[in-house]
């Protein structure tokens, strides 16, 4: 019961904190002085003093139209409401005075303090919120997908409030993303260093202590842009982004910003931060537009989930494909040409072994492989949509009068395939296959080694069959997914993503198109969740989120149900009924996604130790002396024509246990070590990267093993030679 007291008198104190009036937060601008001031060694950031004039102004106005709002819920007529949780359990409740914390405390005070965000009716809530009607309510913790969310969120705000607290710049945009959050802000008095970090985390440190309330208010437009008339981004998103009568803002301290919300109930639920890293970019992604400078961070509820992730982060550095890539001779990028990657030899058998890979499955499920162009005449963007949708995103050139643009996908393309000529229901379902070359132009700040490129290929197919084909297509699809995620060991999620704001077509079509899709989910068997309005503009989608060794997500595999290019390209075949003629169904479908993307994942998720199928380093034959130079040669040579990576390694310079390390340093699946004896006996000596030994065998019992462990991808392939 103390423990409790004390948790509430904090959390008093808290909210005593967060309520402050404008005079108040004014001396305290004025009269304190930041722990972040001058601490970092090589940084000259200090928090401001005084603030910023705009925000005392902003300030001012909140308070006004707060106290009003206030006024207003207080004349609103209380009457009883019924909250529904998630067991059936009912809670009494009064409208406009029961919070869903309050109901959680009611349940108990550890539910109630590790809860995150509600959830009433669907809609995500502020915990200190009132209700408003019967509700259905369940409460988010942080593991919580949306609570998540929400935590990262609202410690964005936390950052944003340290940035013009420190920086006095105009903020833009500051959502969560996947792995943190980031601010955006427009700063014209210089740039964001790395030795600002500690100074903006003492402050955010501040900000936290202080339990700053997040408080949400709706404001109209009108009230809006006088509040950000200091601010050309934001006006320039009210103006443009909203299209109803008010919006909401919410207030944390001294910040007040755009948002929908919702958010923690204070600063103080965030634990543990960090700032993590900053980089340039522009107003919306336009390069035509303004600079902006963009600071990220992450941040969770316990401490030892902080140290979790920064162990993680350890972790990842030492697996960072761009730093294997380069010790291992993988691949390496230049400045001539930003994007493309430059493969290597061992770096290309990789991408070709993934490629044969799924080749050979591709002959297995019934997929023909075909090539189409590289350069197309915009007409067919045009035709297809894509030029209106994604113009600023491909290299486009003149050429004799006409306007051309290296193709970002496949499908148009083969859209012209089909209508090639007339195609009979017999037919179908026909599916292409295209591993042809993509490029994107992808903004030069957003481009990361081999996970995002301007140049790329894809095990890029499309299915075009009958409506009554879909759900077993989208089974064939599902099948192939899921075999070719095992042998890589790669566990997944699956989110159906339905309309977005903009899209193409009719809405029946869009809600055909989403049940099929759905029903085909529900008929796999695998769990899934919805994603509103994030499909393709074309049609809806199932995205695949893949997890690696460290618990990264990764998003590769999609399908994509689209009835709008059947439809803009006139594609038709004659169907089982006399001189009827109908429109097919198209499935744009990868699992590789990226082949240059898949290599990133697979690089960091194995560390460099590729499993022997993939394996730039197969195998390595090591003679004991110099005499047995030629043997070992003739080893590596029959291991080489058989199809297989292998060495030799012949330095007269190295002792052979030397020779053997610097083998496994290398990540040689198999090292096969020859003498006298092994020469007499037409053998070799095998022992794996592990240092299991498996002894002597014979050059033709070698050259079995591997092509069955080649074969069957095994995964393991050194302890079950």
């Amino acid at each position: 019961m103390t423990l409790i007291i004390n948790f509430l008198k904090v959390l008093n104190a808290g909210r005593r904190i967060s309520t402050l009036s404008l005079s108040t937060f004014t001396k305290m601008s004025a009269g304190k002085k930041s722990k972040g001031k001058g601490d970092s060694a090589g940084s000259s950031l200090k928090e401001l003093n005084p603030w910023p004039q705009y925000i005392h102004d902003r300030i001012a106005l909140f308070d006004e139209l707060h106290a009003a709002y206030k006024d207003k819920v207080a004349s609103y007529s209380r009457s009883p409401i019924k909250v529904t949780l998630p067991d059936g359990k009912v809670v009494e409740g009064t409208s406009w005075e029961t919070t869903p914390y309050e109901v959680a405390r009611g349940i108990s005070q550890g539910l109630a303090d590790n809860t995150v965000v509600a959830k009433v009716n669907g809609v995500l809530w502020d915990l200190d919120r009132p209700l408003e009607a019967d509700t259905e309510l369940k409460l988010l913790k942080f593991d919580d997908e949306e609570g998540e969310y929400v935590f990262r969120h609202s410690t964005a705000h936390m950052l944003g409030e340290a940035m013009e607290r420190c920086y006095g710049g105009c903020l833009c945009y500051g959502p969560p993303v996947e792995g943190g959050f980031y601010y955006d802000m427009f700063y014209d008095k210089g740039s964001v260093s790395q030795t600002d970090y500690p100074a903006l985390e003492n402050v955010m440190k501040s900000i936290a202590k202080e339990k700053q309330e997040f408080i949400r208010l709706e404001m109209t437009k009108a009230e809006l842009l006088k509040m950000f008339e200091y601010n050309e981004f934001k006006k320039r998103i009210i103006n443009e982004r909203i299209d109803t009568p008010t919006t909401t803002v919410y207030r944390c301290g001294p910040l007040i910003d755009l948002c929908r919300g919702p958010h923690v109930r204070h600063t103080g639920k965030v634990k543990a931060f960090a700032v993590t890293k900053n980089s340039a970019t522009y107003w919306e992604g336009n390069s035509e537009a303004e600079s902006l400078q963009r600071i990220y961070g992450i941040s969770f509820p316990d401490a030892k989930q902080m140290k979790e992730w920064k162990y993680l982060q350890e972790e990842a550095a030492k697996r960072d494909h761009r730093k294997i890539g380069r010790e291992q001779e993988l691949f390496f990028f230049h400045e001539l040409s930003p994007g493309s990657c430059f493969f290597l030899p061992r770096g290309a058998h990789i991408y070709n072994k993934l490629t044969e890979f799924i080749k050979k499955e591709y002959r297995k499920r019934g997929f023909q492989e075909v090539l189409t162009p590289n350069i197309y005449n915009t007409k067919l963007w045009e035709t297809s949509g894509h030029w209106q949708h994604y113009a600023e995103n491909m290299f486009s050139f003149d050429c004799e009068k006409q306007k051309y643009a290296l193709k970002p996908m496949n499908c148009p393309g083969h859209c012209l395939m089909f209508a090639n000529r007339v195609r009979s229901w017999r037919e179908l379902p026909l599916r292409l296959a295209d591993f042809g070359v993509l490029h994107r132009n992808e903004l030069s700040g957003t481009l990361h080694g081999l996970t995002r490129v301007r140049r790329f290929q894809q095990d890029d197919a499309h299915i075009f069959c009958m409506p009554e084909q879909i759900e077993s297509e989208m089974q064939g699809c599902f099948d192939f997914m899921e075999y070719v995620y095992g042998i890589f060991g790669f566990t997944f999620k699956l989110k159906l993503s339905t309309r977005p704001e903009k899209y193409l077509g009719d809405i029946e079509d869009w809600n055909k198109a989403e049940e099929s899709l759905s029903n085909s989910l529900n008929a796999s068997g695998h769990p899934w969740e919805l994603n509103p309005g994030d499909g393709a503009f074309y049609g809806p989608k199932i995205d695949i989120t893949i997890h690696d060794a460290l618990k990264r997500a990764h998003q590769c595999a999609t399908i994509q149900l689209d009835f709008q290019l059947p439809s803009r390209f006139n594609l038709q075949y004659s169907s089982d009924e006399v001189a009827v003629t109908k429109r097919p169904v198209m499935i744009h479908r990868a699992v590789l996604g990226s082949v240059e993307r898949m290599i990133a994942i697979l690089t960091e998720n194995c560390a460099g130790k590729w499993p022997f199928w993939l394996s730039p380093r197969q195998a390595i034959v090591i003679p004991i002396a110099a005499p047995l130079n030629d043997y070992a040669e003739e080893v590596k040579d029959k291991l080489h024509d058989a199809g297989y990576m292998a060495d030799v390694d012949l330095d007269a310079g190295n002792t052979l246990n030397k020779k053997v390390r610097n083998a496994q340093i290398a990540q040689y699946n198999f090292i096969l070590v020859v003498g006298e004896n092994e020469r007499q006996a037409g053998t070799v000596n095998v022992r794996t990267r592990d240092n299991k030994v498996h002894g002597e065998r014979s050059i033709d019992d070698v050259l079995t093993r591997f092509k069955h462990l080649a074969e069957t991808h095994e995964k393991d392939a050194e302890e079950k030679f």
